[in-house]
């Protein structure tokens, strides 16, 4: 059976990208492959240096998807993101290349194997009365109100998750009904996918904290701290949207407001890029069908090939 797409997924700085253009060189001769990113932060404008946005050179090597497609001002949802990987899986293939979803954004990718409950659409009035109340009662309070109508959710959901609070909020109040019991529901048909998953899963985590931590020092060192400024500067964005909590630009913005020294930001940075590492692991671990690579293993590269080639049944 031949493949739909290839996926190739990992948590942050585990070398997805460089593992992407390799495939992608080794898939020449079949026809060629393109990327579609599986990235929440690759999406938006002007975020280039705090999410790791591959070079202008890397993108020259292959054709990348669903990179640079919104403004941080806008949001993009993982329902939106199935429906356009969905098209684009289409269109790639038509072409005669291999899809290649290269990322780690989780929920993305669930979204696209496996479909997502027909939740309500935002409304902007309602989000923002849940918004004036948290200002006023703070966002533990607003936890209390969600414990009260919607336990499983307020119990994975941390008292200053303010995004998510007010999500599952705003679900309620327009539907009468918890956000647990869409995720619970009956899923829509998705299409029956043949995408073999490989993920890059470190054995070592001191490896993967390391990689972080020279990744984060290089960012600040590209000038990712100008980088929030300027987005700062412009005056419609607030560390509330979507974009603005982006690990990396949440610390940073947060720092950069109350006087942090740059060895704070990059401190707090740092650990917040790592939690959110362990939180990738953690999705990864749910996909039992997943082939696993040991990222930090000298021949991580090859192993990596060598079983995406044979999902595709090459011989390199």
């Amino acid at each position: 059976m031949s493949v739909d797409a290839i996926a190739l997924v990992g948590p942050t700085a585990s070398g997805k990208t460089a593992a992407a253009l390799a495939l992608a060189a080794a898939l020449r001769e079949r026809g060629g492959a393109e990327i579609i990113s599986v990235d929440s932060a690759l999406v938006y404008r002007g975020m280039n240096i705090g999410t790791a946005k591959p070079s202008r050179e890397e993108l020259a090597q292959v054709p990348h998807h669903l990179i640079d497609i919104i403004d941080p001002l806008q949001s993009y949802s993982a329902a939106e993101f199935a429906k356009d990987a969905t098209r684009l899986i289409g269109e790639i293939r038509a072409r005669g290349k291999t899809p290649l979803l290269v990322g780690g954004t989780m929920l993305y990718l669930k979204a696209l194997l496996e479909g997502l409950n027909d939740m309500p659409p935002s409304d902007p009035q309602v989000r923002a009365d849940i918004q004036q109340r948290a200002a006023e009662r703070g966002w533990p309070a607003m936890h209390d109100q969600l414990q009260a109508v919607d336990p499983v959710t307020a119990a994975r959901l941390a008292p200053g998750d303010s995004q998510r609070i007010g999500r599952a909020l705003e679900v309620w109040t327009i539907t009468g009904q918890p956000l647990s019991a869409f995720h619970q529901g009956t899923k829509p048909k998705t299409p029956r996918w043949h995408i073999p998953v490989i993920s890059l899963e470190p054995l070592d985590r001191a490896w993967l904290h390391e990689r972080i931590a020279q990744r984060f020092d290089a960012m600040l060192a590209a000038g990712f701290l100008d980088e929030v400024r300027a987005l700062r500067a412009r005056g419609d964005l607030n560390p509330d949207l979507p974009s603005m909590r982006c690990v990396g630009y949440r610390q940073a913005w947060q720092g950069l407001e109350e006087g942090w020294s740059a060895a704070e930001i990059r401190e707090r940075g740092i650990f917040a890029t790592r939690q959110l590492a362990k939180r990738q692991l953690t999705w990864l671990r749910g996909i039992p069908q997943r082939t696993v690579v040991a990222a930090d293993a000298p021949q991580a590269l090859k192993q990596t090939l060598d079983a995406a080639m044979a999902s595709v049944h090459i011989s390199r």
